[in-house]
């Protein structure tokens, strides 16, 4: 199966938390963007996410960092599609910095969430893509 993956810098609008601390729900958003467009891609319809079975926040987000969101489906039922995510921070601001507009590639990027989850497409809606 391909992966999907997307990537999206963090804003004010989306910190919740002092700091610019970004909620952990927005990295799932992020694979809920990722699940639908493996669903269009494996059954040409947006599909229905049913659960969420395992969420990890491993690292904290803040506004200015670039996120990748990855996904694949892992196993395909009838009408389920079984999918596993992460999502790692490519980018950050760099707090130390003279100016607040610096930042810097990660080298290694670093692991802020992993998620596993059920999607569900009807039969009748399934195209075969």
């Amino acid at each position: 199966m391909e992966d999907v993956l997307i990537r999206i810098r963090m804003s004010e609008h989306d910190t919740h938390y002092a700091g610019g601390l970004v909620n952990g729900s927005r990295m799932l958003d992020l694979f809920g963007d990722v699940a639908t467009e493996l669903l269009i891609r494996s059954d040409g319809d947006e599909g229905l996410f049913v659960a969420y079975d395992n969420v990890e926040f491993t690292a904290p987000v803040y506004a200015g960092d670039f996120i990748e969101a990855r996904g694949k489906i892992i196993k395909l039922g009838n009408t389920s599609r079984r999918m596993e995510f992460i999502a790692t921070k490519v980018i950050s601001l760099d707090q130390a910095a003279q100016y607040k507009s610096a930042a810097f590639v990660l080298a290694d990027p670093v692991v802020v969430c992993i998620a596993s989850g059920t999607c569900v497409v009807p039969k009748e809606k399934q195209r075969g893509v």
